[in-house]
């Protein structure tokens, strides 16, 4: 066993990107950001912004194809001075993604009404003339646009219309306000926390499901295995956490292993789901999945785990074996979620036939 208790490094930054690969130390950033207001407006400070008009994106068209144009801080200050606006507008964008070099990407709806902004919506034919180009239903150009511009778009989108349909606390009918990033939105009455496309996640019953992704990832001999700080004494489990909006589901899973454990996945494989009633509702979507051999390195997000490990086959075995793992506290090895949960199925599956986890996805 080969456990891990994360690195503290916190210069400029919380994380210690050491030896890890362009999409982790990227996946990382964007986390950073999602939990830290103030890193996410300095970031703002040197990112780029699309703008949207009622969910509808600025567009330019470039022969048969459309082009989203990006504006710097600077000059969407200048825009809203322009039109009579306060720069405050600016509070109601939302953190959509970043490049390679770290540049932030932000979408900004200049139509929507905020309940944290004075602003009215600004008048879109106007809007058109001045930025050249035209709000377009993303539906209709969605097929004229590159990759990049209709993953973030639509993206952009999604998370905007979320905002604008919780704005309102629903336990206490106050306004929510959202953080830097557009990551979550806090109701200050109730003290709830609303999470986008994840409604279940609020301390409230709620009749929707939250997607979770839910992965055991192994090296081709050991598996993968964690804890949080909320688990009983000595349990640990596979890697899990809620998809983002916008994600699918391969992309849900390579993101929640790099920001948790700094690996980049190889390889996955779905396994099987589960309605898990705790702590609301959520669906359990279970994955296998392989890192390559030598790439196996662990960098601990303290922020999300309290620890995480290696475990030979015969290790997780030995735990599978064991007929009341709370008495196997008090000697100092670890046990595994009860068979009721989809963890301890996934565990098993892989103990009973290992190649699991390196087929291709």
């Amino acid at each position: 066993m080969s456990l891990y208790c994360g690195i503290a490094c916190r210069k400029k930054s919380f994380w210690c990107y050491r030896l890890l690969s362009t999409y982790v130390t990227k996946t990382r950033y964007l986390f950073e950001l999602k939990e830290d207001d103030d890193a996410c407006k300095t970031a703002q400070q040197t990112g780029a912004f699309y703008l949207f008009h009622s969910l509808a994106p600025l567009l330019q068209k470039s022969e048969q194809r459309y082009q989203a144009p990006q504006y710097s801080l600077l000059e969407l200050e200048r825009l809203l001075a322009k039109f009579g606006q306060d720069t405050q507008r600016i509070e109601d964008s939302v953190l959509i993604g970043c490049s390679k070099q770290h540049e932030a990407w932000f979408a900004l709806d200049l139509g929507l009404n905020s309940s944290s902004s004075l602003n009215a919506s600004l008048q879109k034919a106007e809007m058109e003339i001045e930025l050249k180009g035209s709000f377009t239903d993303l539906r209709k150009a969605l097929f004229q646009l590159n990759t990049k511009d209709a993953s973030l778009l639509t993206t952009a989108q999604a998370l905007l219309r979320w905002h604008d349909a919780h704005q309102f606390c629903s336990r206490s009918g106050q306004p929510t306000k959202k953080n830097v990033a557009g990551s979550k939105r806090v109701c200050p009455s109730s003290k709830i926390i609303y999470y986008p496309q994840a409604p279940t996640r609020i301390s409230i019953p709620s009749s929707q499901m939250a997607p979770v992704v839910i992965t055991l990832v192994s090296d081709g001999t050991r598996c993968l295995l964690a804890r949080q700080s909320s688990f009983p004494k000595g349990m640990y489990s596979a890697l899990a956490g809620f998809c983002d909006i916008g994600e699918s589901l391969e992309e849900a899973v390579r993101r929640e292993v790099a920001e948790e454990v700094g690996l980049e996945l190889e390889r996955l494989k779905y396994s099987a789901s589960q309605h898990w009633s705790f702590p609301n509702s959520s669906l359990m979507i279970a994955c296998h999945a392989s890192v390559k051999p030598g790439q196996t390195e662990i960098q601990v997000n303290l922020k999300e785990l309290e620890a995480a490990g290696w475990f030979s086959h015969d290790e997780v075995a030995t735990a599978l074996r064991r007929n009341n793992p709370y008495t196997q506290q008090q000697n100092g090895t670890f046990w595994l979620p009860p068979k009721l949960a989809i963890a301890h199925q996934l565990i098993k599956e892989w103990v009973e036939k290992p190649s699991c986890s390196t087929l291709p996805a």
